[in-house]
């Protein structure tokens, strides 16, 4: 996770192309709106395979629990118990996702 937040944040610090025939005014616009495009990217892309990732583990682990407390109905409590608790685990690392792409967007 850390180091797709790591490559999310240096695609926000992606420079343009410079042309030659631009004025320093322009060539400062046009770097300012690359800029503010790639940082959109880098959030948009941040927070979508994070929450992607998320929910597959969340599918992934629901289904488990219930095949689970199918083929041992007296454990229920015990196995939805850890289930609550990894789900809690897997949308912590949803949300630092979020904050990783608010940073992205306010802060670099």
């Amino acid at each position: 996770m850390f180091i797709f937040a790591l490559s999310t944040a240096l695609l926000a610090y992606a420079a343009p192309a410079d042309n030659q025939q631009d004025s320093a005014a322009e060539a400062a616009e046009s770097t300012q709106d690359n800029s503010t495009s790639a940082k959109a990217i880098a959030a948009a892309i941040c927070v979508g395979l994070g929450a992607l990732g998320g929910t597959l583990g969340m599918g992934i682990a629901i289904a488990k629990s219930s095949e689970s407390i199918a083929r041992q109905p007296e454990s229920e409590g015990k196995i939805r118990t850890n289930l609550m608790l990894g789900l809690i685990f897997v949308e912590t690392a949803i949300i630092y996702a979020l904050v990783i792409a608010i940073m992205i967007i306010f802060v670099l």
